[in-house]
């Protein structure tokens, strides 16, 4: 039996509509968080209503123009709080995590010269590699650090490859493919010494714990709301003054300052408001006087029910005959709840579909993260099987998971 968690999921399950839906008769089991949260009804209340009462254009005079103007001023500083940025001039805002991360590589291409170096990862999705090796074209020398086989990154390789010439550092905070949480303060350390920026992939990161960029002291942090319970929304935190050093693509007509000087055409307005919502709703399950202690407080509880549900999950599958369970196992609570696996005679496609048939939402591949699949030898084999636990998920469920997985071997 897991831990007794001090969050209950039963508690937030009328807030969302999907987990009320029937299909065949039956509930569905949602273990595909890592690739999208469902949403709670305030969040589509509040992007539906500003359709209803304040669907207009920024910067006018008229009172709906106003109101988008507050949303916009209202999403920028709840995500500061929630990513303890010093303010809101530091969250910019955009399409998704993988068009920032362009934009950003392309203004970088400006920046950097032929010969300076860039460093990724093989465990990174490819949100965080593919943009930053088109700075190949520009002689820029970019350069990998080793996936082990454990799906732990290899930081000696790590240390051995950064040097004098390192200008940015890539890498995720956690893996979306296989949950390992990397030791990104280890690495901020590294590149102190070397002089180098710090971007951070937090999508896979930001659902499950809380995040304050300020002690981390990296110099740019990326993630997306529909990961965390609200729509598709891409966040960019860069420290103050950052931004505006990089040369971004801008029309004349684009504020020239940081956090708009990153932000191409108008952005999705109504989308904003769901993004303050949903940092509402994380809020709402924590206690303390401020919204940034009432976050805290949140992730430290649901961090603790989804660890107890994913590391029963994890034990048990290890223990069926003909499974194979992928990364780093559950003895640290530094790991995402996020569990993948393989079955023998049988491709992920093929255990995705039989899991369907049980009313069981999980995904097969790479999600992705094709080079660390590939790394670890599962490509040709489809990839892999992911189930990732989200704060709305139960023990019941998860029991009924195990079940279920059992019929495939």
């Amino acid at each position: 039996m897991a831990k007794k968690s001090v969050f209950d999921p039963q508690s937030v399950h009328h807030q969302f509509p999907a987990l009320r839906r029937l299909h065949n008769k039956k509930p569905l089991i949602f273990l595909d968080g890592p690739g999208g949260t469902q949403v709670p009804e305030r969040v589509i209340r509040a992007i539906s209503t500003y359709y209803r009462r304040s669907n207009a254009n920024t910067h006018g005079a008229f009172v709906t123009t106003r109101e988008t103007d507050k949303v916009m001023a209202d999403a920028r500083a709840k995500m500061a709080t929630l990513l303890g940025a010093p303010g809101p001039e530091c969250i910019s805002l955009g399409q998704n995590m993988t068009t920032i991360n362009y934009s950003l590589a392309r203004a970088m291409s400006r920046l950097l010269k032929p010969g300076d170096e860039v460093l990724i990862t093989q465990l990174d999705h490819e949100a965080n590699r593919g943009p930053w090796l088109t700075l190949r074209d520009f002689g820029v020398k970019v350069r990998e650090v080793k996936l082990l086989p454990t799906g732990t990154l290899d930081y000696a390789d790590f240390e051995q490859k950064l040097n004098e010439n390192t200008r940015l550092v890539c890498m995720g905070m956690s893996s979306n493919a296989i949950g390992t949480v990397n030791d990104f303060a280890l690495v901020r350390q590294m590149t102190y010494k070397v002089g180098a920026w710090l971007l951070l992939d937090a999508v896979h990161y930001a659902p499950h714990f809380s995040i304050d960029v300020q002690a981390i002291g990296c110099d740019f942090l990326i993630c997306s709301a529909y990961k965390f319970y609200g729509p598709h929304v891409g966040i960019l935190y860069a420290k103050p003054g950052l931004l505006d050093r990089l040369p971004t693509d801008r029309l004349r007509t684009t504020d020239q300052i940081a956090p708009y000087s990153i932000e191409t055409g108008t952005l999705n307005h109504a989308a904003m408001a769901g993004v303050s919502a949903a940092v509402d709703f994380i809020a709402s399950m924590g206690s303390g006087n401020s919204l940034r202690e009432k976050l805290d407080d949140a992730y430290a509880k649901v961090s603790q029910h989804e660890f107890a549900l994913a590391s029963k999950l994890y034990t048990e599958l290890k223990a069926i005959k003909g499974m194979t369970v992928v990364g780093q196992d559950f003895s640290s609570e530094k790991r995402t709840p996020t569990v993948s696996f393989t079955v023998k005679g049988k491709t992920a496609e093929e255990v995705c579909k039989q899991l369907a048939a049980e009313n069981i939402c999980a995904w097969d591949g790479h999600f992705y993260a094709v080079r660390a699949i590939e790394v670890l030898g599962l490509l040709e084999k489809g990839g892999v099987t992911r189930m990732g636990i989200s704060l709305y998920n139960t023990e019941q469920e998860i029991d009924y998971v195990i079940k279920a997985v059992k019929k495939l071997t």
